[in-house]
């Protein structure tokens, strides 16, 4: 009986555990986690249908038929795929570890597409040719460099686009036909990291492009195809720098439509007409800024979108009669990715909003009618019952009306809410009313107030705000923080005690530095891909973008900036900052560099604040690779449970 007994207890032990190895969840091969508790098999589960969501983004239409390829993802990872029909079945086409960022045919048939894909997140994006009838994949460029912002001429047979292949730096011009990668050839040789091409002329001899200084200030040219001879369109003197941003040739190659700020606080949809240089604005009546449009083949439909204090409204212009055609209303959300059909009638369009993930849809200029094309699923997740958002306002330290979109959780959680925070990137992004997608776990099953501020620089509310915070000006978008979490103690439905501040890139920088500014007035951060310190950012930053950073952020080589962007670094106040920390990293960042996260780590250990770190192998600027993603989700959610709902 005692052997029995013994024997029992000895198989009760070994199938304990053995099962309390299966019960966890570990981090994947490509993942290092450090100060993270194991994470239970149980809350995976519960979990699971906020994570089994999908995305699909609208990429281009066919050019002779009435069908399209979309971004979306089956597996780990977003691939190609495309719909035949509205509603139809989403045949993948491209199957890579890696995501595919983006994928157009050409204007005239072909019997293949060209699409991007960089390698573990590192930005350095290769072209390829994926022919339909064979599914052969072709490498176009030179497996090195950046390669980007892809054009096709309007026959169709060459493809304009930027690359830093020369120098790392400089991003320059190259046309190449993609049926032949040996014809790639250098148009000109360019300073700066802010060139792409826009648009071909009607007769494919000119070439429209942007040269982008900064979020306020940027250039057109008109570069000759065969000579590379360049001429500068919009003048570089004036009182105040201009943007423009999109732009298209008119059909009779007379003019342009353009997106610019000149002459007024937002982007409007502009002709300019090439002989007299002349400027005439097609959207006076409408006060906010236009963000996207597209060109009808035939010349005669204007679609842009309007970002309306976050939210997307889409129009449609006559271009001969410059009347607005009314459009059916769409809901609440955010609108991307315009592109006319080769019949000129219909619109693709992605279209995204808080009950609905992105999908793909299209809209008829003649009939009206607008069609879904694409369904993505929801995990079994009811969207209908989410909460609209509340758009929130407040005045900052000095009187700056400040805004954002607040999530409340379900009427059953009773009693003052605790808060997520979570502030966007850029800084010159925007929060906008997207799904939620994981981060509605947060708010329906912990029962986590949501808000997402738009902090003084955030894109959308016209040239001046978004010139608030640049240089010297960065600890006033700070401040910007701490006024919000004065607002928060006003609200009786809020915990002002229990605020947790998040972000990701220049949003975990901000959170960061609310760690060292505010340790009294938050409970816990989350920082992903965050920068620690402006001047080793700057320094260690991809060298095709450290200028033009360094327009937002003040140069670094000069002392006194230097002095000021040292003393406000979060790395160099970290001794202020007691409260618990999570910190989330890509190996292959090209943009807020490995060294960031890894100097803070090691600085906020030997001051013996708790601090969780998880690094990817695998990923850049955030995670992309679904069971990564998963991972970092199930960290967050106990992270939360320890240090901010206790």
């Amino acid at each position: 009986m005692r052997r029995i007994a013994c024997g029992g207890f000895l198989l009760l032990f070994f199938a304990t555990s053995v099962h309390s190895q299966e019960a966890s969840i570990p981090p994947g091969d490509n993942l290092i986690a450090e100060g993270i508790p194991t994470v239970p098999a149980s809350l995976a589960e519960a979990v699971r249908r906020y994570t089994e969501f999908r995305r699909a983004a609208f990429l281009s239409w066919h050019p002779t038929k009435r069908e399209m390829l979309i971004r979306t993802r089956f597996a780990e990872t977003v691939q190609v795929h495309q719909v035949r029909f509205p509603g139809g079945a989403r045949s993948q086409l491209t199957f890579f570890s890696d995501p595919v960022h983006g994928a157009a045919y050409p204007p005239k048939d072909a019997p293949w597409f060209v699409f991007s894909k960089d390698a573990g997140g590192n930005e350095f994006y290769q072209f390829y040719r994926y022919d339909l009838e064979t599914g052969d994949v072709t490498l176009l460029t030179d497996g090195k460099a950046r390669n980007s912002s892809p054009v096709f001429s309007n026959s169709g047979d060459r493809l304009a686009y930027s690359s830093t292949r020369r120098n790392g730096k400089d991003t320059d011009l190259y046309i190449i036909r993609p049926v032949d990668p040996g014809s790639d050839r250098l148009l000109a040789q360019l300073e700066g990291g802010g060139w792409r091409a826009l648009d071909w002329s009607p007769d494919d001899r000119m070439l429209l492009v942007l040269e982008f200084i900064s979020a306020n200030e940027s250039y057109l040219w008109v570069f000759d195809v065969a000579t590379g001879q360049s001429t500068l369109l919009t003048p570089k003197s004036g009182a105040a720098p201009v943007s423009y941003g999109g732009g298209r040739f008119s059909r009779d190659g007379k003019g342009l439509y353009v997106t610019t700020d000149r002459d007024a606080e937002f982007h409007r949809l502009t002709y300019l007409d090439l002989a007299t240089k002349r400027h005439t604005s097609l959207t006076d009546p409408i006060t906010w800024g236009v963000e996207d449009f597209d060109l009808s083949r035939d010349g005669k439909w204007l679609a842009f979108v309007t970002n309306e204090d976050g939210v997307s409204v889409l129009h449609v212009l006559e271009t001969a009669t410059g009347r607005e055609r009314p459009v059916p209303k769409l809901p609440v959300g955010v609108i991307g990715g315009l592109q006319w059909h080769a019949n000129s009638t219909e619109l693709g369009l992605t279209f995204e909003s808080v009950r609905t993930p992105a999908d793909a849809y299209s809209y008829n200029v003649t009939t009206g009618t607008v069609e879904r094309w694409t369904h993505s699923e929801t995990g079994g997740l009811i969207t209908e019952t989410l909460p609209d958002p509340q758009l929130v306002r407040w005045k900052s330290f000095d009187g700056l009306p400040i805004s954002g979109f607040l999530y409340r959780p379900p009427a059953r959680f009773s009693g003052k809410r605790p808060v997520a925070v979570s502030i966007h990137g850029g800084p010159e992004s925007q929060a906008r009313p997207h799904f939620l997608a994981r981060d509605n776990y947060w708010l329906n099953e912990l029962g986590v107030a949501l808000l997402y501020p738009n902090i003084r620089g955030s894109a959308g509310y016209g040239k001046t705000f978004l010139k608030l915070d640049n240089g010297r000006l960065r600890q006033d978008a700070y401040k910007d923080v701490g006024a919000l979490l004065d607002w928060i103690k006003t609200r009786p439905e809020l915990d002002a005690e229990r605020v947790m501040v998040g972000g990701a890139s220049y949003g975990g920088h901000v959170a960061l530095v609310a760690g060292t500014l505010y340790n009294d007035r938050v409970r816990c951060l989350l920082d992903i891909v965050g920068i620690s310190n402006l001047v080793t950012f700057l320094q260690n930053t991809e060298s095709y973008r450290r200028d033009l950073r360094r327009a937002e952020y003040g140069d670094e080589r000069d002392p006194e900036m230097r002095a000021f962007l040292e003393g406000i670094a979060p790395v160099h106040n970290a001794d202020k900052l007691k409260r618990p920390l999570f910190i989330v990293q890509g190996k292959n960042d090209p943009r807020v560099p490995l060294s960031e996260a890894e100097q803070m780590v090691a600085t906020i250990r030997t001051n013996g604040t708790p601090v969780w770190y998880l690094l990817a192998k695998d990923e850049g600027h955030g995670f992309s690779k679904k069971k990564n993603v998963d991972y970092l989700f199930y960290a967050s959610v106990l992270f939360m449970q320890k240090y901010l709902l206790q």
